[in-house]
């Protein structure tokens, strides 16, 4: 019975080849969307946890101001309460294995001779390529001394260099930020794009005391990198650290806190519920077309109820049960469901390589999206071909062999 239900189905499907491809195509889509957007959304979640994992999982960063409230935007005055003497007394701590002060994110307009560009300066110290898993390219990175000696040296990076420099060495040149000059010790090795999309080479670094003092003229950080030593208590070194702080700012009850801790475990926790949170969405208005496409096949099959009612007189009158009937218009509308979600199945996966490949975007095809996008198509066919075969199993076989 099922073997014949198939082949009766297949001849329905040739007979009425445009039919059918229209019929199917809200299946096609469907399938194919759901697992492009999903694909998209892990895609995104493993970029950004790789971003996160290449800085370690032992970093922790302090912000100025109190931890961000919903509708409550910071004042001018709370991005201004961190300190050096704050980053020099958390140098101290035991478990802390290097830590360097940020001072800047500001953007400037580099030049160099008759060329100039616009990027990011950022005031670091020599800890902060270690922490960040930078590396060089050509000459080396700020030192020490020269953070001491507030000395006017830039480290840039390569969008930067190719910027400014095209194919000549910068390393030894003089740039000129805020009019004022500085030399070039160092070009960093291409980081390429983050997680967002922004350039990590578009960056010039300079010592934050210089940053400071000769460029912004401010006393206060905009953040610090905190690396724990390895096997160190994340969550322990963290709580030291809002100690340190609350004593050093004379802050007794921690919900007056002037500052913010972030570690990496909590970063990346948060991450996942975000992109998780994001893929299920993206997943579920994806899955929104197979219903529609659903609803495609239910119609047709009550057009095809209609045409073939003759056929189902005969059939009855032959001896076909009500069994046989609904069976034999179930697996049809089965049939093209699952004929629709392979092909969906196909376009879904060459439309996210096609998506990772034309875009910088990052796309990761698991097998979960597919099989379940692949399963609720057939579990369409399923669903909305009930009615239509109740209905034809349901005819009057006299009337059906009188119907015109």
């Amino acid at each position: 019975m099922y073997k014949e239900g198939f082949i009766m189905a297949w001849a329905s499907l040739i007979a009425n080849k445009m039919r059918s491809l229209l019929t199917m195509l809200g299946i096609i889509i469907g399938v194919a969307a759901v697992i492009a957007l999903v694909s998209i959304g892990f895609g995104v979640r493993q970029q950004i946890q790789d971003s996160i994992s290449s800085l370690g999982s032992n970093l922790l960063m302090v912000y100025p101001g109190a931890p961000r409230t919903p509708g409550v935007r910071p004042t001018a005055a709370s991005q201004k309460t961190l300190k050096v003497k704050d980053y020099e007394t958390l140098k101290k701590l035991n478990d802390v294995d290097m830590i360097s002060p940020v001072a800047g994110s500001s953007s400037y307009v580099i030049v160099y001779t008759n060329k100039n560009w616009t990027t990011t300066v950022n005031g670091i110290n020599s800890d902060f390529q270690y922490i960040n898993n930078w590396t060089m390219k050509s000459g080396r990175f700020i030192t020490d001394a020269q953070v001491e000696r507030r000395e006017r040296v830039a480290v840039i990076g390569s969008t930067v260099a190719k910027n400014l420099f095209g194919d000549e060495n910068p390393v030894g040149k003089d740039i000129r930020i805020k009019n004022d000059p500085f030399k070039v010790v160092g070009v960093l090795d291409t980081k390429g794009s983050g997680s967002f999309g922004n350039d990590q080479d578009d960056i010039v670094f300079i010592p934050y005391t210089t940053a400071m003092e000769r460029v912004r003229g401010v006393d206060y950080l905009s953040m610090i990198y905190i690396k724990a030593k390895d096997g160190a208590d994340l969550n322990r070194v963290q709580s030291d650290i809002e100690n340190i702080m609350r004593v050093r700012h004379k802050i007794k009850n921690p919900e007056l806190d002037d500052f913010n801790v972030r570690n990496m475990a909590t970063i990346m926790e948060t991450v996942n519920e975000t992109t998780g949170t994001m893929t299920l969405f993206l997943g579920a208005v994806a899955a929104i077309s197979l219903l529609v496409g659903g609803i495609g096949i239910m119609n047709i099959m009550l057009v095809s109820v209609t045409e073939r009612t003759r056929e189902i007189g005969v059939r009855k009158a032959l001896g076909a049960t009500y069994r046989v009937i609904v069976m034999q218009f179930l697996i049809e509308a089965v049939v093209i469901s699952l004929i629709g979600g392979a092909i969906g199945v196909v376009f879904g996966i060459g439309a996210s390589k096609l998506i990772s490949a034309a875009t910088s975007m990052k796309t990761v095809i698991s097998m979960g999206p597919i099989l379940l996008s692949f399963g609720f198509s057939m579990a369409i066919g399923l669903i909305f071909g009930i009615y239509p075969a109740r209905k034809a199993a349901k005819l009057n076989p006299i009337d059906a062999l009188h119907y015109e």
